[in-house]
């Protein structure tokens, strides 16, 4: 059998810190672990000390709704926290305050497309409150001096966490990558993760099997833990594919545990056998009570959700008849969307017009200097005006460039930089003629050879032209002015 004879079976898990100023269960503030100093935002509650009593963040629970209206759940209005007993050293009370049973958000959805695909449904069987770890740091022994050693950042453990878990319903890496990319998406339009994963604010875990092409049976899983890039989502899951069905072609079976990805070899490696839920021994969290959910508190944060991406792709490419690459493009990033829309507000004409200005040459400048739309200084509505300079022909596309390129650097309004530089074109015909006059005259040579037949040197005439007057010249003026004082080249016929 082929690889064509098996398919793959992915569900996921996504653990998506949320940007609150405060912990999951105490007052110490949410910072950056990858900056800040270790161990500088902690307390006796995220650290586990005696007595310490954990408390519900509000704001926490606010976000976690946000998400999971987001991706049509059904909000609970009653879910219970309940302790996940396990041992690592970067879970201080050995064990996560969790939700489990009585999770606060069920029974989701979302439509996503992969690359060269069709649309596909992806069930969410729950979005669940929990916090985080704290961080472990692993140092290697150095030559012979000093042994191995592990250091503990207690800054991230108890940083509110919400884990998205999804149905099996992916069936290729491509719709797993959509599927992952969808999410960040969403959680960066609602303003509830960064989407930084390099930062480790967003996780996934891919629960991958296989199974003969046709069989409904789902196969014996293997979880893929903490991969923190869409490229180590790709090429994990496409590995642990590939070697389910080397060992189901070897007449082996696969064996349930949780696998680590090792970028550096392009593998998967055992961490411990799989757990199951009642290896966790979830009982609800004696601490605190069941959390109790107003219907009106979930209508006033339905009310406060944004336009989410698919809304506002199918608006750009429909409503606005924008090309889907640059609708896609726009829709990518909130902040850029925002930022067309206000351009084209301003504007007032063609969509496209301001959209290929900003997906095109703003975007190249964003990207050179390695800068975010939100600390561009070129502002919607100075596009706007630039745009509205070109369309109605005051200058060319490559005084354009220039212009923008100057406001980008300055912040400056184009009209002014056009009038700066004299990038505006000349339409006035008599003042063209002269200049079209000139150059007929210094060159007769190839006036004559252009009269006897050789069409394409009316181009050269151009340029000469163009060149003259420093670009500035309106080209369809200028071939007019050419035709009329040169006439027509005989038939090369």
């Amino acid at each position: 059998m082929t690889r064509d004879a098996y398919e793959p079976v992915i569900g996921m898990e996504i653990h998506a810190e949320l940007r609150t100023k405060s912990k999951m269960f105490c007052g110490c503030p949410v910072v950056d672990t990858t900056v800040a100093e270790p161990n500088s935002a902690i307390c006796p509650v995220c650290t586990a000390l005696p007595g310490a009593m954990p408390v519900v963040n509000r704001e926490a629970v606010a976000q976690a709704m946000m998400v999971g209206l987001a991706l049509n759940c059904t909000i609970n209005e009653s879910s219970i926290f309940a302790r996940k007993n396990y041992f690592y050293p970067d879970l201080p009370k050995g064990y996560q305050i969790s939700q489990y049973d009585f999770p606060l958000a069920t029974a989701g959805w979302i439509e996503v497309t992969p690359e060269g695909g069709e649309p596909v449904r992806i069930g969410i069987t729950r979005a669940h409150m929990e916090e985080d770890t704290a961080k472990s740091e692993h140092y290697p022994a150095i030559w012979q001096e000093t042994d191995a050693y592990t250091l503990v950042d207690f800054n991230r453990s108890g940083v509110p966490l919400l884990e998205i878990v999804s149905e099996p319903d992916m069936h290729s890496t491509a719709e797993a990558l959509a599927y992952g990319t969808a999410i960040r998406e969403i959680l960066r339009y609602l303003g509830v993760n960064s989407g930084d994963m390099e930062k480790g604010v967003l996780r996934f875990e891919a629960n991958v099997s296989v199974r003969p092409l046709g069989s409904e049976t789902l196969g014996t899983r293997t979880e893929i833990k903490n991969l923190n890039s869409f490229r180590a989502l790709v090429q994990a899951s496409e590995y642990e594919i590939e070697r389910q069905i080397g060992v189901l072609e070897a007449g082996g079976q696969v064996v349930q545990e949780t696998l680590g990805w090792d970028a550096a070899r392009g593998v998967t490696y055992s961490q411990r056998s799989k757990e199951h839920a009642h290896d966790y021994r979830y009982f609800p969290e004696p601490d605190l009570p069941p959390l109790h959910i107003d219907p009106a508190w979930v209508d006033e944060v339905r009310g406060a959700l944004p336009e989410l991406p698919a809304v506002k792709y199918e608006r750009f490419t429909t409503a606005l008849g924008l090309p889907e690459n640059d609708a896609r493009i726009l829709v990518g990033e909130r902040a850029l969307a925002d930022y067309f829309e206000a351009a084209l507000a301003a504007y007032g004409g063609d969509p496209s017009e301001i959209s290929k200005w900003v997906v095109g040459e703003l975007s190249f400048l964003m990207n050179r200097d390695g800068v975010g739309i939100g600390d561009v200084k070129v502002a919607p509505d100075a596009l706007s005006r630039l745009v509205t300079l070109l369309v109605k022909g005051t200058i060319n596309q490559n005084g354009a460039k220039d212009v923008l390129g100057s406001m980008f650097e300055t912040g400056r309004p184009p009209d002014e930089i056009v009038k700066e530089k004299g990038l505006v074109q000349i339409s006035d015909s008599d003042a063209l003629a002269a200049v079209v006059q000139e150059v007929i005259d210094e060159n007769p040579d190839e006036v004559r050879t252009y009269l006897a037949g050789k069409a394409t040197l009316l181009q050269w005439f151009m340029g000469q032209v163009m060149r003259k007057t420093r670009g500035r010249a309106k080209p369809p003026v200028v071939l007019a002015l050419l035709r009329e004082r040169l006439g027509e080249p005989e038939s090369a016929g």
